[in-house]
């Protein structure tokens, strides 16, 4: 990509009015645009790093046996009437449509995938099962705040899964709590990531939230100094020990919820006849399993985290660009740059090249930092003079000459 044609432009001067560090570094350095409170558009940069976060969160959840689908997101109130939600659930968009019919714009997907799954489930044979999406998801926030981590439109990753038994069931639960703190590994985030115990409504004690903890975060958990279980605010007053090492020594933090997973038991599963032949040939409902992950939240709290004073430190993993490649000058700085951006692709290098002409040298480099791209390669009559490039990893700020030749082999 030549940063010449790019369609975003940055911005050096932070915002007053932003709620949040990655609200601020994402707009200044043209990863995403506000449209309204709550509602973003992603720009080329921004919109690289949610399809990296998005293929991180596919290949864990195939490989944890869940099949992709998708889902409407235009839902028929019919549905809603039947499990009750219609009335109750407070962020539902309801819109009319024309004659008397009313939809909701999906929030999240249990009354599109309960009758879905009724079409394919008959036997005990068809489970254990499970199906995911990445997908638009509405909902209808009082108080959109610190840019992309609360929104009234977002990406995000659902899976469902169904079971013949509520054992077979908390032991797949077992196997995504596993699953998705890989994927936090993935993104950078597991060390700021906690396990947190929620109110697990009907059919357990517990539901489990994952919890990243960060001043922008508007939710209160408490950390157990002893074995690192969180539980949230809204359960603490009954839990005053921790129920997985009886610690009463807890440490209070801000944080934003990066993913939710719960037991639905047959809450959803019932309002649609759901169900299956046992071995026996006795109908029995299936029981089923929600696992929630935020990608567009994801990718503002990988910001949180991952920053400094000068702006983004993106995790290689999911960097729009490997490299950003800066070249000083004309002549033959500015030929040798062009050529290595061509050996750099060919190498399937992803490389986001400085081609610009108008601006300074120091301005390049302060763009590069706010961008964060993991590596910045500078090409200048100096280097050219030892038949070297200059290499600076932006995690580390050293900066080394590197010969040319070995330029990929180095980023590699």
């Amino acid at each position: 990509m030549l940063q010449s044609k790019l369609f975003s432009k940055t911005n050096k001067n932070k915002s007053a009015d932003v709620e949040s560090v990655s609200h601020d570094l994402l707009t200044r350095g043209g990863f995403v645009d506000q449209l309204m409170a709550g509602v973003y558009s992603f720009l080329p940069l921004g919109f690289r790093v949610l399809k990296n976060i998005e293929n991180i969160v596919r290949k864990n959840m195939e490989e944890a046996g869940g099949q992709e689908i998708l889902m409407p997101v235009l839902q028929p109130k019919e549905n809603w009437l039947k499990t009750g939600r219609w009335e109750t659930m407070d962020v539902l968009f309801r819109i009319k449509g024309s004659g008397d019919k009313e939809y909701a714009l999906g929030p999240t997907h249990e009354e599109v995938v309960s009758p879905l799954a009724k079409k394919v489930i008959f036997s005990y044979k068809d489970l254990p099962l499970s199906v995911f999406q990445i997908q638009t998801k509405f909902r209808d926030e009082l108080r959109a705040k610190s840019g992309i981590l609360r929104t009234r439109e977002f990406l995000m990753k659902d899976m469902y899964s169904f079971h013949t038994t509520q054992e077979d069931q908390e032991k797949y639960y077992q196997k995504i709590i596993k699953v998705y703190f890989n994927i936090f590994k993935e993104l950078g985030i597991k060390n700021k990531t906690y396990l947190t115990l929620s109110n697990g409504g009907t059919f357990s004690k517990y539901s489990h939230e994952f919890q990243m903890v960060t001043d922008a975060g508007e939710d209160i958990i408490y950390i157990c100094n002893k074995c690192k279980t969180a539980i949230n605010k809204e359960i603490k007053a009954e839990t005053p020990v921790c129920p997985n090492c009886s610690s009463d020594s807890f440490e209070e933090k801000k944080a934003v919820e990066v993913g939710n997973i719960f037991h639905l038991g047959t809450k959803f599963s019932l309002p649609f006849d759901l169900k299956f032949k046992d071995k026996d040939g006795l109908e029995k409902p299936v029981i089923m399993g929600c696992y929630g992950l935020g990608i567009s939240r994801a990718l503002g709290a990988v910001v949180e985290v991952n920053n400094d004073e000068r702006g983004i430190v993106w995790p290689r993993e999911i960097a729009p660009f490997v490299v950003h490649l800066i070249s000083i000058g004309e002549g033959k700085a500015k030929a040798t740059a062009e050529k290595l951006y061509q050996e750099l692709q060919k190498e399937n290098i992803q490389v986001l090249y400085d081609d610009r002409q108008d601006k300074s040298a120091g301005e390049k480099f302060a763009e590069a930092d706010l961008i964060g791209i993991p590596y910045r390669v500078v090409v200048s009559e100096k280097t050219l003079a030892k038949n070297s490039v200059e290499l600076k990893e932006r995690s580390k700020g050293t900066v080394k000459l590197v010969k040319i030749k070995q330029l990929a082999k180095a980023i590699k």
